[in-house]
């Protein structure tokens, strides 16, 4: 397993991750594969979406926020009650195909790591199960 650090700079915001994740395989020398991604957090997620647009990732974030806006009445008393619903909304795992140690994806999607109550330094887990 393989960690990579994120470091995230606004409470709610999506970092594309691809690049990084696809240096980690061509580092590991993994040509072939399945890979896991995991993160460890319970207010933050992963998602795969367009990259060309920036606006569709804010389109994104405003839709989340409209279901779970943050401070209004929640029962956890943190303060950070929406980061958990968002994050349980967005997901913590994804699974991507790998070819010449690149992730197998569409020509406009990327993989992004969701914050949701940052600023943090997050860690996403990496596992590749060859094929």
């Amino acid at each position: 397993m393989k960690q990579i650090s994120v470091v995230t700079k606004k409470r709610i915001e999506m970092i594309d991750v691809t690049a990084e994740i696809n240096s980690t395989l061509k580092r590991l020398g993994i040509v072939r594969g399945v890979c896991y991604l995991f993160v460890p957090h319970t207010t933050s997620g992963i998602t795969i979406n367009e990259n060309a647009d920036p606006a569709v990732k804010q389109d994104i974030l405003d839709a989340l926020e409209r279901i779970a806006p943050a401070n209004t009445g929640y029962h956890h008393k943190e303060g950070n009650a929406d980061a958990h619903i968002k994050s349980s909304m967005t997901g913590v795992t994804l699974s991507v195909f790998v070819e010449n140690s690149r992730l197998v994806l569409g020509t406009w999607q990327s993989v992004f790591f969701c914050e949701f109550d940052g600023p943090r330094t997050r860690s996403l887990l990496l596992e590749v199960t060859p094929v």
